[in-house]
């Protein structure tokens, strides 16, 4: 009996000690620490917790930064978007400004906004799509996108809702036709057509209403940039040969769609042509061309008379690269020149650079939409004036024709310095 009563003891105490060891391992590992492990085991247990957070912790995407570029001229940086910025387009009056990204919005913006403080906008949302480029109608009461996914364009209008107004989508998006991606979209100023291009060689002309009405084969080999003028009347295009063509969109009296015509062609340049750009009244074109060049044209020509297709004003050198692209203030006297992350200004009659925004895009692996407001180019202009007005002032012979220009230059000076008087 004295054996099984010592066994019995031994098995007893061996089942205690067995219950603490496992206790006491378990306590380390994370249960309840003894009252005076605690402040030695606290360091240990705080680094095991932390890194078993942080192994639960989905890992951060990295902020992006903003662009911290700066400029005398800068009016305003408009914040909204939460995504990359695919395009810029200006209404025609100048009070508006559409923005689109690819987060699914397109933001329109007052212009008179632009020197205040607050920038208020109007939101539409693209749905289950983004749009990569937007195009104002001519009365502003509409615009129109091409859609990333859907390869077509959708038209938004104007709506009013409890006395506030937004832009909603129409309840059908045009019809896909494109087999390349499109590089250009465009509306007329008169209302009559849409214009889009893509990289191949093609150039559609569509109704209002989503209806193809042409299809112009540019041959070019490849298609860089193509554009509706400013009147409504061309469209343009350029691509791997060293040329731009335009055409005649023709209507008849009523209203009823005619022809696309070939109107003239502007051949000078030595390399595959950039981009191009229209005059407010197509008056002038500039080009821009990876022979280094750029030129300004004379286009108000009657080809339809015989007449010689163009006239080359000037050729100015520049030395960017691509991809790059070309704008023509709205009298032709200002050229300014896109290049990866940097802006130049020339003077369209001499050459010379008026202004450079240096590194003013973050990224150089989109295509840069220049957009200048009104302003800046009134003040280019006007200073481009001057120096024709100084220059017919040298060589004029005649005493009422020295007085007239000098006159015409104070009043011009004194434009200008009222420009920078209400920017300082």
């Amino acid at each position: 009996m004295e054996a099984v009563a010592l066994v019995a003891v031994t098995v007893l105490l061996g089942g205690i000690v067995v219950f603490l060891a496992l206790w006491g391992r378990r306590a380390k590992e994370g249960g309840e620490l003894e009252p005076g492990a605690e402040k030695a085991n606290g360091e240990a247990f705080s680094e095991k917790q932390s890194a078993k957070k942080q192994k639960l912790r989905k890992p951060r995407k990295e902020k992006t930064q903003s662009h911290s570029f700066s400029h005398p001229l800068l009016a305003a940086a408009l914040k909204a978007h939460s995504g990359n910025i695919t395009c810029l387009d200006f209404s025609s009056n100048g009070k508006y400004l559409a923005s689109c990204s690819d987060d699914r919005t397109v933001r329109i913006w007052s212009t008179k906004d632009f020197l205040e403080r607050e920038h208020n906008c109007m939101r539409a949302n693209v749905e289950f799509d983004h749009a990569t480029h937007v195009r104002f109608s001519p009365d502003c009461r509409a615009f129109i996108v091409f859609l990333a996914n859907g390869d077509t364009i959708r038209v938004f209008k104007m709506t009013k809702k409890n006395d506030a107004f937004g832009f909603s989508a129409a309840p059908e998006d045009f019809p896909k036709r494109h087999k390349a991606p499109v590089i250009n979209i465009g509306i007329a100023e008169t209302g009559k057509f849409v214009m889009t291009a893509s990289s191949d060689t093609s150039v559609l002309i569509w109704s209002r209403k989503g209806e193809v009405l042409s299809t112009i084969n540019t041959n070019q080999v490849t298609n860089a940039y193509a554009a509706v003028s400013p009147c409504g009347r061309f469209v343009g295009s350029c691509g791997f040969t060293p040329d731009v063509k335009v055409w005649e969109i023709c209507f008849g009296k009523s209203g009823e769609f005619r022809e696309a015509s070939r109107a003239f062609e502007l051949t000078g340049h030595s390399a595959g042509v950039c981009g191009f750009a229209f005059s407010n009244d197509s008056s002038r074109m500039a080009s821009v061309s990876k022979d280094g060049t750029w030129k300004l044209w004379k286009t108000d020509v009657e080809y339809k008379k015989q007449q010689d297709p163009y006239y080359l004003l000037f050729t100015g050198k520049w030395a960017g690269k691509e991809p790059c692209r070309i704008a023509l203030s709205p009298d032709g006297r200002v050229v300014a020149i896109a290049s990866v992350c940097d802006i130049t200004v020339y003077n369209a009659q001499t050459g010379d650079v008026e202004e450079e925004f240096k590194s003013y895009m973050e990224t150089s692996s989109q295509i840069l939409h220049l957009i200048l407001a009104t302003d800046f180019w009134s003040r280019l202009e006007i200073v481009a004036a001057i120096a024709d007005m100084k220059d017919m002032l040298k060589k004029s012979t005649t005493k009422g024709t020295k007085d007239r220009l000098e006159q015409q230059i104070k009043d011009a000076q004194r434009a200008l310095d009222d420009l920078y008087k209400q920017k300082n």
